[in-house]
């Protein structure tokens, strides 16, 4: 006799069945960002953040335009609207450390359906120095360590740190064009250095940066007696000697700072890969055929230092991260008022 489907039924696949259906609607939180490269580096936090009740959508600020930009992203209707949450997540820029000198800065602050990155952008996150050796490695599969990344940004921190603080300075006493951020960059600029031996481009950078503040001493009178304030107020902000390359320009950092010596160091450590391919083949067919997957599977610094999710542990994250939680129990205490 052959049984019927409806024989094998029981209580245990009803409460499985079960299991697998939403026991309630879950709230979407629309999530405006500023532009394409941003919508992945959000998507792989909010991804942690997301359950039975919650997920995100990760989108430009318009759904009917091509605009982007921090401020179409934050100018939205922010928010709980019509059974959806409205948030925008952006680059903090120099907005976190304007703090009350700037109606855009206090918006950002203060509006909590606004989540901003702590450091000036998210390529800041992609540099920092911890993560550096492992994204050598992800480009070039070789795990050796020839250089110190961070011991590398915390001395370039420490030289530009006190250029840095008359920066901020210019921005909040609204005399930026005293050292505009082109001309800052340009300063703290070190296109090409020697891996092996970066002093000199380190004395370089430390006579450029003696030079401007020497000059902003003279020309700027009314900052005397103000400076060790600000440094005061941007170290409660997490801004410390040590660290000031999370809070310059992110693209500046990359292109100017982080990605000459990258290339650098991985350059080389590609090369000496490849000497052992030749080195250890037993003969012509193994050498190219090695070589070839070798090549083949290496990344681009450039791309490797996009990808770079290795951050999470600094402590500007953590900042974000508890702002992030703050805004979902906001969402959901919202969410479970109106039920």
């Amino acid at each position: 006799m052959g049984s019927k489907l409806t024989d094998n039924l029981s209580s245990r696949y009803f409460n499985a069945a079960n299991h697998l259906r939403p026991k309630r609607r879950k709230m979407k939180v629309v999530t405006y960002v500023e532009s394409y490269d941003d919508i992945t580096f959000w998507r792989n936090i909010l991804n942690g953040y997301e359950s039975d009740t919650l997920e995100f959508e990760v989108m430009l600020p318009s759904r009917t335009s091509l605009s982007k930009g921090k401020k179409s992203a934050i100018m939205n209707d922010l928010g709980k609207n019509l059974g959806t949450s409205m948030i925008a997540c952006v680059d903090a820029d120099y907005d976190y450390l304007m703090q009350e000198h700037s109606a855009f800065s206090r918006e950002m602050l203060t509006n909590p359906f606004v989540i901003h990155t702590f450091v000036y952008a998210i390529e800041n996150y992609q540099c920092y120095a911890p993560s550096l050796h492992n994204v050598c490695t992800s480009s070039t599969l070789n795990d050796r360590s020839i250089f110190d990344f961070e011991s590398y940004l915390e001395i370039y921190s420490r030289i530009i740190y006190e250029l840095f603080i008359w920066h901020i300075w210019t921005h909040r006493s609204g005399c930026a064009e005293k050292l505009p951020m082109g001309a800052f960059n340009n300063i703290i600029s070190i296109r090409k250095v020697n891996y092996q031996s970066p002093e000199m481009s380190f004395e370089f950078l430390q006579k450029n940066v003696n030079r401007k503040i020497a000059y902003l001493q003279r020309e700027c009178k009314e900052a005397k007696g103000k400076l060790q304030p600000l440094r005061d107020d941007l170290r409660r902000l997490g801004v410390v000697p040590e660290n000031t390359y999370l809070f310059i320009q992110g693209h500046s950092l990359v292109d100017n700072v982080v990605l000459p010596v990258l290339t650098s160091v991985c350059t080389v450590l590609r090369k000496e890969r490849e000497r052992e391919i030749f080195n250890y083949a037993c003969h012509d067919i193994q050498r190219r055929n090695e070589l070839s997957s070798y090549q083949h599977s290496q990344t681009p610094p450039d791309e490797a230092l996009r990808r770079n999710n290795d951050f999470r542990s600094s402590m500007q994250f953590g900042m974000l991260r508890e702002r992030l939680q703050t805004l979902i129990d906001l969402i959901n205490n919202t969410d479970n008022h109106d039920d």
